[in-house]
């Protein structure tokens, strides 16, 4: 158990938190939300006793082991795979002293470290290791390359492998789905429902946090309140409290206003002074109830294109990949193609027959390292073909957001000299009015960017795309530095686009939002996926199985010998193919019903002006909601039996 007794903690001259009370019992997992700047991260630092509280408790019981993530990453000689095994210090040091026993031939050595292992279980530690390195992305081939052969985002991934391997009893994880695509992603939230102990998650990924958490602690405005339930719930209960909390408001404030009317009328005549004076103990109890207040969420908009082509671009029979002397995608490993004359190109991808029309809205799938970079890098034009043809309209405007875009940015530089070498002849205040409304107003433009902030070289680089008005935006992992408002607003600003999107991110919230089509990246080719993002998790998983096909029965075969017997069994496949069309048909209009009210539904809930209202609208309003939220439920599991059953008929 940890407790908060009127906990405070100050960094610098700031002060983040106070009068935090809470207690977060053993086995909970609790997700911390809250904005950037308040005080998520200092609050596990506090945890982990690098910071002390400015004022109060904070209670952590002795012995606690603590499991966290490593921000650096030294560059070691050593194989990742012994990297990873090292995060179990006890057991690393047990098999390092077998292994010394061993080379010495210390029988008694031998034994005394072979008790300590098996006593811990440890002789699947190294099997253990492998599992978490290949969740995260690493191949076989990857486990025994050193460290220092690692690029900085694969590294981090070790650091969160090593950090799952530490024995704990609480798990604190920062922001530990940035860097990772959504294969790891759904791993990754497996691994922490099956997790025994209790964990702290700080992510931006709304999705990933129903998933893993049942308690959240919010931090806002330098106060912690926890909520029970998943994200969704305490975005729920949040709405409900702020609307009892404004109603509150209201009603004291009216009844301030009647109580000092009466004092000021009264206070001066003998025959009413003891009444005022009543009053006016009256006054000085009431509770003092804050009105809401409501954080202006930051929002912005694409521009609208000046031309937006209907057939954009094409790609026909395309190889795509990297020349022997070129540069490839660092994948887990810095390995590069050989550079020798008459070596062969590295081909990722093989006959790929890709378009996009005008109003396309396409999410890339597909398993790590299994070339949807290499795809994004073919369409906007980056790499070179090795085969095939790339066809562009003339007109087509490319927006392209890359996954090193954000470190692109020149150090020294504000973001006015970023946009002004875009457009060196446009006027300096139409200039400044385009920053403006990406929130660098004022001074904020004549900033370097070196101080900047993940999320805000994120904005700016995003505001850079957009200038240029593009007809086709191409965005590979997009939100990587981006907080929950911020998503939000990109999910906005993209719902409104009218361009077409090609869009790659592990944030299943955002493709969802705003993808209507899939296409996925797997085994060298690229194809059209039928299927929702719960679909794919569910083909990650047969995948990982390796389940082998399914053969025919000797009994379909013996029937398939009597031809007047294989058309009655295809007419009557046939029939029932048509009649569980049809009952799929009507669960998707009715789920196309519920979602447009649930759509309307919170956009009430998020209008402010509810909160002045009654409370029994709002407690309506939720019940409904709910209603709705596990009718669709209940909907989509018959959706889903149905095109199973559909699936296998066919």
């Amino acid at each position: 158990m940890i407790a908060f007794r009127d906990f405070a903690l100050r960094r610098g001259g700031r002060l983040l938190l106070e009068g935090v009370d809470a207690v977060l019992h053993a086995g909970w997992k609790i997700g911390v939300a809250g904005r950037n700047g308040s005080g998520k991260s200092s609050l596990f630092a506090a945890i982990l006793g690098g910071v002390d509280a400015d004022a109060g408790v904070l209670d952590v019981p002795d012995g606690l082991r603590i499991g966290s993530v490593a921000q650096e990453t030294p560059a070691l000689a050593d194989p990742a795979i012994d990297y990873v095994l090292g995060g179990d210090v006890e057991l690393a040091a047990s098999l390092a002293d077998e292994a010394r026993a061993q080379a010495t031939g210390d029988h008694a050595g031998v034994a005394d470290a072979h008790h300590r292992i098996d006593a811990m279980g440890g002789y699947d530690g190294r099997a253990r290791a492998g599992k978490l390195l290949h969740g995260l992305g690493f191949k076989p081939a990857d486990h025994d390359m050193p460290v220092a052969a690692f690029s900085g985002g694969w590294r981090g991934r070790l650091n969160l492998a090593r950090a799952l391997m530490a024995p704990s009893d609480l798990l604190l994880l920062d922001e530990p789905t940035n860097h990772l695509d959504l294969d790891a992603v759904i791993w990754l939230e497996q691994w922490l429902r099956r997790y025994p102990r209790t964990l702290m998650v700080v992510s931006h990924d709304r999705e990933f946090l129903d998933g893993t958490v049942d308690h959240v602690l919010h931090l806002e405005q330098g106060r912690a309140r926890l909520y029970t339930g998943n994200y969704s719930d305490f975005e729920r209960q949040r709405a409900e409290r702020l609307h009892q909390q404004q109603a509150t408001y209201v009603k004291e404030q009216a009844e301030r206003a009647h109580l000092q009317s009466f004092i000021d009328r009264f206070r001066a005549q003998a025959t009413k002074a003891r009444q005022a004076q009543a009053r006016v103990k009256r006054l000085e109890k009431l509770a003092g109830t804050e009105a809401v207040r409501i954080e202006r969420a930051f929002s912005f908009k694409f521009p609208v294109p000046e031309r937006v082509p209907q057939s954009m671009l094409q790609l026909q029979h395309v190889d795509a990949g990297y020349a022997a002397n070129g540069t490839r995608d660092p994948g887990p490993g810095t390995r590069q193609p050989r550079q020798d004359d008459g070596a062969d190109p590295l081909r990722v991808l093989a006959d790929v027959r890709f378009s996009i029309e005008a109003g396309n809205r396409i999410g890339l799938l597909g398993p790590n390292g299994a070339g949807k970079s290499t795809l994004v890098k073919t369409l906007v034009g980056e790499l070179p073909l090795l085969a095939g043809e790339r066809t562009a309209h003339k007109d087509l405007v490319i927006g392209y957001f890359a996954q090193h875009t954000v470190e692109g940015l020149r150090a020294g530089e504000t973001p006015l000299d970023h946009l002004r070498e875009l457009a060196p002849a446009a006027p300096l205040q139409s200039l400044r009015d385009w920053l403006g409304q990406w929130n660098f107003a004022g001074d904020r433009a004549f900033e370097p960017v070196d101080g900047f902030s993940g999320g805000e070289r994120a904005r700016l680089a995003l505001a850079l795309i957009a200038w240029r008005k593009p007809s086709l935006l191409v965005l590979d992992e997009p939100t990587n530095h981006l907080d929950l408002d911020m998503r939000e607003a990109l999910a906005d600003a993209l719902n409104d686009y009218p361009g077409a999107l090609v869009l790659v991110a592990h944030d299943r919230h955002l493709l969802g939002l705003v993808c209507d089509t899939f296409w996925r990246v797997a085994d060298g080719q690229v194809d059209a996926f039928d299927g929702d993002l719960d679909d794919y998790a569910r083909w990650l998983r047969g995948r990982d199985n390796d389940s082998p096909a399914r053969n025919d029965s000797a009994a379909h075969a013996a029937n398939a010998a009597n031809p007047r017997e294989r058309r009655r069994e295809a007419a009557a496949e046939r029939e029932r193919g048509r009649a569980l069309r049809k009952r799929i048909d009507k669960i998707e209009a009715r789920v196309a019903v519920i979602d447009a009210e649930l759509s309307a539904l919170t956009e009430r809930l998020g209008d402010p002006a509810i909160y002045g209202g009654p409370t029994a609208q709002l407690a309506e309003l939720g019940r409904k909601q709910n209603a709705l939220r596990d009718e669709k439920a209940a909907l989509e599991a018959q959706w889903l039996q149905l095109f199973e059953e559909l699936e296998a008929a066919a």
